[in-house]
């Protein structure tokens, strides 16, 4: 199997950032964002992922931390579509259900080509720390976009804000691993009646 392997810069105005990533990894990572919560919750794809990501950004924080948090999304969904490439092979679906004490969430996905996001999590607060829970659709959102995937976000329990994010950023990890895991039945086809992605 070639290498999966991605490394994007992608600089605005607004911010510059680079991510190298590896999906067939074993979950290092290394982040420098500026916003701790944000690097919390990509330790967490990581980690859940196996995926290797490695994360520099430098943005306009003197205003808040949107344009990081969107734009790290951003990148690390170009990163993803470069690392898989055409898809040959892969198994293309993923889901999972992740708990965290009180909080249950699902992600599923599909690497379709097509950007698409639902995203249902009501937070039980709009902060975590000093952090707008609402920059969390606005990662995903960047990242479904640039990555071209289908993404299903729903938090189905929870009364603590971190315990709900958290469980987001697991299962999308999890149904990541699942989605770009090689099909050994499929040898070196499309996961389509297509014959593309």
């Amino acid at each position: 199997m070639t290498a999966r392997k991605a490394d994007i810069h992608r600089k605005t105005r607004e911010t510059d950032v680079r991510v190298k990533l590896d999906l067939d990894g074993s979950g290092e990572r290394r982040f420098e964002t500026g916003v701790p919560f944000l690097e919390h919750m990509l330790d967490q794809i990581a980690r859940h992922g196996m995926v290797d990501i490695e994360v520099h950004a430098e943005g306009d924080l003197e205003i808040d931390a949107h344009h990081t948090v969107e734009d790290v999304g951003i990148t690390l969904g170009q990163a993803l579509a470069e690392a898989w490439g055409d898809g040959r092979g892969i198994v293309r679906y993923g889901h999972a259900y992740v708990p965290l004490d009180e909080a249950l969430s699902r992600v599923v996905v599909d690497l379709s080509g097509r950007p698409g996001l639902e995203y249902r999590v009501d937070y039980p607060r709009a902060r975590i720390g000093d952090f707008d829970v609402d920059l969390i659709r606005e990662f995903f959102q960047g990242l479904v976009n640039h990555a071209r995937i289908t993404l299903h976000v729903d938090n189905l329990a929870g009364r603590n804000a971190h315990h709900v994010a958290e469980t987001v950023f697991k299962a999308f990890g999890r149904a990541l691993r699942m989605a770009v895991e090689s099909d050994p039945r499929l040898g070196d086809a499309t996961p389509s009646t297509k014959g593309s992605l």
